[in-house]
């Protein structure tokens, strides 16, 4: 540990440029995968029909448990399955998954696409756990 803190003292310079990298590194990557939006937000967005919800789970866990009128479409299928999105074009797809760890880099594939998309904050971990509906099957 001591060693570490030498490094860090003979090299700030270094060091801070690391830092400044990664929170820009950061920064660019969340604004590229769109916005985050709140779970009320995400439920006004839906019943004034200006968006759909994409899930991107798998289809099992899917099954389980998911936002009524949501698309599903597995992560790892989203680029051979964006024909399946063409009819919702004109809308805002909004992409959730269950904790955020697969709706930026769909986000990101979808915003290449030319598609108007947001991310759901929380995934479906935070619907859950504020106690929303889910339909099963």
């Amino acid at each position: 540990m001591e060693d570490v803190l030498v490094f860090i003292q003979e090299q700030i310079l270094l060091v801070a440029a690391l830092a400044i990298l990664v929170v820009a590194l950061y920064r660019r990557e969340s604004a590229s995968g769109g916005a985050k939006l709140s779970i009320s937000q995400v439920v006004q967005a839906m019943n004034t029909d200006v968006a759909v919800l994409l899930d991107v789970r798998e289809s099992k866990e899917f099954g389980q448990g998911h936002v009524a009128n949501a698309i599903n479409i597995p992560h790892g299928k989203i680029g051979d399955s964006l024909n399946q999105l063409e009819k919702h074009r004109e809308k805002q797809i909004i992409v959730t998954d269950s904790m955020g760890q697969h709706s930026g880099t769909v986000s990101r594939l979808l915003a290449k696409s030319g598609f108007t998309v947001a991310r759901m904050q929380g995934g479906m971990g935070e619907w859950k756990n504020d106690g929303l509906p889910l339909v099963k099957g």
